[in-house]
């Protein structure tokens, strides 16, 4: 059986340890739809699962589903194991199915949208909380700032930002120490690198959103060739390069399906030679 402590670990601001495959609730719900996913007791399955296979480290946000997505982990897993960090998100807004998702990063928003997730989340404290995305509309140290006081409040351990440049990640820092950063990144995007190498100097976790960016792989290139050799998937050798590629990485594959979930967790015990990561290290040149 697959477990996710073939990853090895990672302590979230030195002190929450974690395995360094996690899980990624959105897919539960779907990114495109609003509204229980149509079999709510699979989804409850696989977060069971999950936790089964080891995994100690679930992320979610207000805006996936909206708010269904926290509903089922608190269903599914609630009481939460000793050691599970549930991390969770806000500043985003669902209005309709497959629709834009509106900016919001006003600090009554926040606030508002932080005590909703601890409600149905059934928690005293969000271990991680991240602003989901910068607002245009907001001071970005306003958003960040109103996180920081929800954190001195005790209802946040850890603040978190996503989907940040190198700056925007400096101006957090200077507000508030910050746990975990979740930007767009994998084996054929690594349009965030920088921000990545400034959190492995920093010893703060990366959370690539977006992992296994399965469309743009080569079907006849080395992901391929590499997975052949190891009776892997593709999708398994791209999440093992993405563990190989910095200490700090923390990938967070979702799925809906309790094979896939299988599936990602055992990337977790792929191991790369030199030379396939070489290989795998040019396909982002």
């Amino acid at each position: 059986m697959p477990t996710a402590a073939a990853s090895g670990t990672f302590a979230i601001a030195g002190e929450l340890e974690v395995h360094r495959l996690g899980f990624g609730a959105m897919r539960l719900t779907g990114p495109n739809i609003t509204g229980p996913p149509a079999d709510v007791e699979k989804a409850k399955a696989v977060l069971r699962r999950a936790v089964e296979l080891g995994v100690d480290h679930v992320d979610t946000a207000d805006a996936y589903g909206p708010d269904v997505s926290e509903e089922l982990i608190a269903e599914a897993l609630h009481p939460y194991p000793d050691g599970l960090v549930v991390a969770t998100k806000g500043g985003l807004v669902r209005t309709q199915p497959g629709g834009d998702w509106p900016k919001d990063g006003r600090p009554e928003h926040l606030r508002a949208a932080c005590e909703g997730s601890l409600r149905r989340l059934r928690l005293e404290q969000i271990p991680v909380y991240y602003l989901h995305r910068p607002d245009p509309e907001v001071p970005y140290e306003a958003s960040v700032g109103a996180l920081k006081e929800l954190k001195d409040e005790g209802k946040i351990r850890h603040v978190a930002v996503s989907n940040v440049s190198l700056e925007l990640l400096a101006t957090a820092r200077t507000i508030v120490d910050i746990a975990l950063v979740q930007n767009q990144y994998s084996l054929t995007d690594r349009r965030a690198q920088d921000v990545l190498d400034a959190c492995e100097q920093a010893g703060i976790g990366f959370v690539p959103w977006a992992p296994l960016d399965a469309g743009a792989l080569d079907p006849t290139g080395p992901v391929a060739a590499i997975a052949r050799d190891h009776d892997a998937t593709p999708m398994q050798v791209a999440m093992a390069w993405l563990l190989h590629t910095s200490p700090v990485m923390l990938p967070i594959p979702g799925t809906s399906s309790l094979d896939h979930l299988e599936e990602n967790v055992a990337a977790g015990e792929l191991s790369l030679d030199a030379d396939e990561v070489a290989a795998l290290d040019a396909l982002g040149h």
